[in-house]
């Protein structure tokens, strides 16, 4: 099938993890799918069928310069999935440096708006739809992860603003997944999943649905969609 007559996506940080497993499902199904990342040994290692861009996303050059080169008259869908994986930031905020707080917001944040402010003209085109990867730490914390949570709140704050501006031509929702074990995790234990609702961890392909539902649920924007397993409806107590 030419490109012309295929949905297209382009997924950022779609070399790893939850963009792998995304970028691998929309192929599957018949998108034209472009994967942007900075990782080029990651994007090299990508299925067949999967365009490859790499592109520091918090560069406003270059993501004009990756979309002028794409040359798109009409975007499907974009995901916003880019942005650093590490929650506990490793100290206290009287340890935490503006740097390390600049690279949260920058590569989950900044990233998101360019990219989005970048694609608008042909997601309008397209009617299509953008999905923001936010997280359940937009809602809830554990200590010492003040970068990370302000980040991913920002795009929880994003999606909905974006929705308002550019309805109905565009369509904005975020997902918040949970606990998803990707390749960085080792072998979980088995109270790891038990303590879900659903009796286990996530997986990327969890989110993947996820994605695939709001791409297509033409009645659904500006809304948070929490991946979790039930966690954040679970009651917490000491025993």
């Amino acid at each position: 099938m030419s490109d012309a007559g295929r949905r297209t996506a382009i997924v950022t940080g779609g070399a790893g993890g939850i963009g792998r497993v995304l970028c691998a499902r929309l192929a599957a199904e018949g998108w034209r799918v472009i994967a942007v990342d900075r990782d080029a040994g990651a994007l090299a290692a990508l299925p067949d069928g999967v365009e490859r861009r790499e592109v520091d996303i918090s560069d406003e050059a270059a993501v004009a310069a990756c979309f002028d080169v794409l040359g798109l008259d009409r975007l499907d869908l974009l995901v916003n999935n880019a942005g650093i994986a590490h929650p506990d930031v490793g100290g206290p905020l009287d340890r935490q440096s503006l740097d390390t707080f600049r690279a949260y917001i920058d590569s989950h944040l900044t990233g998101a708006f360019l990219m989005t402010r970048a694609a608008l003209p042909a997601l309008r085109a397209a009617r299509g739809a953008i999905v923001n990867i936010s997280s359940t730490r937009a809602l809830m914390s554990e200590p010492n992860s003040e970068p990370y949570a302000a980040a991913k709140g920002g795009l929880v704050a994003l999606t909905h603003a974006l929705a308002i501006s550019h309805g109905p031509e565009v369509r904005a929702n975020a997902i918040l997944p949970g606990w998803i074990v990707t390749d960085k995790h080792g072998d979980l234990r088995p109270e790891d999943h038990a303590q879900h609702p659903a009796g286990r961890a996530g997986t990327p392909e969890d989110v993947a649905d996820a994605v695939f539902y709001l791409a297509k649920a033409g009645f659904v924007t500006g809304q948070t969609l929490v991946v979790d397993g039930g966690m954040r409806k679970k009651m917490i107590y000491v025993d």
